[in-house]
């Protein structure tokens, strides 16, 4: 089974600038998250996200270089392999226009049942939601 990434590609706002002038840290943290929640999305169909939701365990992030205001930016995230509940999360951000890496992060979710909010395994439907095959048909439709 081929896992497929997903790209998000963003502009980075006034907002998202610290006092040193470039992209604060937890504005890089929320793109990981974005991009997280917009593969899902895009991948899962409103079945599956009515029925699963997901919750961060751990987030490890690499810092190489600042982003600037009004960057264009891409955050391209692919699932690693699940255990259990959990499964881990890999996203780089990059700034396409020079492709320098400016940030490389590694994020472990839980799978939860949304109607407990208990963990729940994450069995061959929840991968399957994001194999290749999948994630071309997303593609299809969002075009």
């Amino acid at each position: 089974m081929t896992m497929a990434a997903f790209t998000l590609a963003f502009r980075v706002e006034e907002d998202d600038i610290d006092r040193q002038g470039h992209v604060n840290n937890v504005a890089f943290l929320r793109y990981v998250q974005d991009a997280a929640v917009a593969h899902w999305r895009a991948v899962a169909s409103t079945e599956v996200q009515a029925a699963f939701t997901w919750v961060v365990r751990k987030h490890e992030i690499e810092y190489f270089r600042p982003g600037q205001p009004g960057d264009e930016l891409a955050a391209r995230t692919w699932v690693g392999e699940p255990s259990g509940a959990t499964w881990e999360r890999f996203t780089e951000i990059t700034r396409p226009a020079d492709s320098q890496i400016l940030v490389k992060a590694r994020t472990v979710w839980v799978l939860l049942d949304a109607a407990t909010g208990r963990p729940r395994r994450v069995d061959p439907q929840i991968m399957g939601v994001f194999t290749a095959e999948n994630a071309e048909d997303a593609e299809r439709k969002r075009d």
